[in-house]
């Protein structure tokens, strides 16, 4: 059920960002991926999903390589990056419908509401997200994590934004996910406090 990373490297303008990097996240793991700002921890997010191809190396979930089966492997991820990858044009239940559609999920309208409620957006889900603060639109997004089953969350900056009461809540989350046996990496700019239980830590570092 592991997400393994064999011998992964990567180059971006010339300059190699990583190389033979291997790693596994293991049911009941968080990961907490550290380092300096180009030193590769998007791209890296980015391999492990399948939306970008390695240089060298493989990514495997389930004993197998992600590309034999991406649409599967999917199906059994959500990745959330540093955008928050809303339309501004539609409400953040319109968004919501929209990103379950994408997903072959049915939109449940009393579960969606359930999940902006428990992220403060009662009274702001018909509304247009450009009319959100960047934090009210950071949990807009991060909506999705409580209406897709999925065991494998990759998060890119998930806290860009929030205050201390969004945070507190999303640390919350990733103890209950993990706890449940899922699997979770993810990247930040603060670390990350006992709330979110027990935390793996892996370090890139900025390569010339």
């Amino acid at each position: 059920m592991s997400l393994v990373a064999s011998e992964l490297t990567c180059i971006k303008r010339d300059r190699v960002l990583f190389e033979r990097l291997s790693m596994s996240l293991e049911p009941g793991q968080l990961v907490y991926l550290r380092g300096p700002n180009g030193a590769g921890k998007t791209s890296l997010l980015r391999i492990l999903t399948g939306l970008a191809a390695p240089d060298a190396g493989t990514v495997y979930f389930q004993g197998a390589p992600v590309s034999n089966d991406i649409a599967a492997y999917h199906k059994a991820l959500i990745y959330l990056g540093h955008k928050p990858a809303l339309n501004s044009t539609l409400s953040a239940m319109e968004n919501l419908r929209f990103w379950l559609a994408q997903q072959y999920l049915t939109f449940d309208p009393k579960a969606a509401y359930q999940a902006l409620e428990k992220l403060g957006l009662v009274g702001l889900e018909d509304i247009p997200v450009r009319l959100l603060s960047a934090g009210q639109q950071r949990r807009a997004a991060l909506a999705r994590l409580w209406l897709k089953p999925a065991s494998v969350w990759l998060l890119d900056e998930p806290f860009t934004a929030l205050d201390t009461q969004g945070i507190a809540l999303l640390e919350t989350l990733f103890a209950h996910h993990v706890a449940d046996g899922g699997m979770l990496l993810t990247t930040s700019h603060q670390p990350l406090s006992k709330r979110a239980g027990p935390v793996t830590n892996m370090d890139l570092e900025y390569r010339l």
